[in-house]
């Protein structure tokens, strides 16, 4: 009678959670060997549904329904998004130790491979402040670079540092770790840019005219975190942003308003320049999208990097 109590007992007792579980920086290599950036989270539903959030290299966290873990072996499948093609985007990898290896398959078809590890927690303590340092010199590009596809049409003129059309980013040439980032913008009617923070997570400028925050909208970090509050001023007038970094621990205040107060960043936005999240970055000024316009650009990093 032990015996079956105890077989019985264990029948009713939950599986483990599998291994797999957590949040993933991948990298998948193309045909022509360019490293490009994706991310993965994957967590329990109840005891035996695994479901997740994926980050591609363009667009915005888009949701899981459900993964497939057996013999090591990940496996899921998503609608597309930005990406061409009208497939489904299928990822299949097997798990060994803390890394994942495998395949990722485009809605158009093309198949690449990927490598992926744990993605790293990021904790800190709080830092002591250095001095600020301006990155931008109200007169040319010292200290900048454009990257990304397409011409550059980035200038300065008058002390205001301009992009006049969809073309390439703009990024600082130094890296950096936690900071405070101060900076003033002006974007035309339906104007879009962003802020991407270590070239990986973007916060969002955009003209958002609905009264309700959102996940894409001003002041949001693109795809995971939404504004408290639509804080933007009229297009064509200047606005600010102060950020601050520590870890993944995020604060943003826009034109005085404080919108997103000690939140955890979950992972890369699209658009990031790498997945490498325990390393340094750059401060990248997206120009892709359009006309944008900033000024006064002030850094202060933490001392205790």
């Amino acid at each position: 009678m032990l015996t079956i109590a105890c077989i019985l007992l264990a029948a009713q007792q939950p599986p483990p959670p599998p291994l797999v579980i957590g949040r993933w920086d991948i990298t998948i290599t193309t045909s022509e060997g360019r490293r490009l950036p994706s991310w993965l989270e994957i967590q329990w539903s109840g005891n035996r549904t695994l479901v997740g959030r994926f980050v591609g290299v363009v667009g915005s966290a888009r949701p899981i329904a459900r993964l497939e873990f057996s013999h090591d072996t990940l496996r899921f499948a998503i609608p597309p998004q930005w990406e061409q093609g009208n497939g489904d985007l299928r990822l299949e990898g097997v798990l060994a130790g803390d890394r994942l290896a495998g395949s990722v398959t485009d809605p158009a078809g093309n198949r690449l491979p990927f490598t992926a590890v744990r993605a790293p927690a990021l904790r800190r303590p709080s830092p002591q402040w250095g001095r600020a340092v301006t990155l931008f010199n109200g007169t040319d590009l010292t200290g900048w670079r454009p990257l990304g596809e397409g011409e550059s049409a980035w200038t300065v003129v008058g002390g205001v540092l301009t992009n006049t059309k969809s073309g390439a980013n703009l990024a600082t040439v130094a890296s950096y770790t936690d900071f405070k980032l101060h900076l003033e913008f002006r974007y035309p009617a339906a104007g879009n840019s962003g802020v991407y923070l270590r070239g990986r997570y973007e916060v969002q400028i955009e003209d958002s005219p609905e009264p309700e925050p959102a996940i894409g909208g001003l002041g949001a970090v693109y795809g995971f975190i939404a504004p408290s509050e639509n804080a933007a001023k009229r297009p064509g007038e200047w606005q600010t942003y102060d950020i601050t970094l520590v870890g993944r621990l995020l604060t943003v205040v826009l034109n005085g308003r404080t919108i997103i107060s000690q939140q955890n960043i979950p992972g890369i936005t699209g658009g990031a320049l790498d997945s490498d999240e325990g390393l340094p970055g750059l401060i990248l000024l997206q120009g892709d999208h359009g006309p944008i316009e900033y000024r006064n650009i002030v850094i202060t990093q933490s001392n205790s990097r």
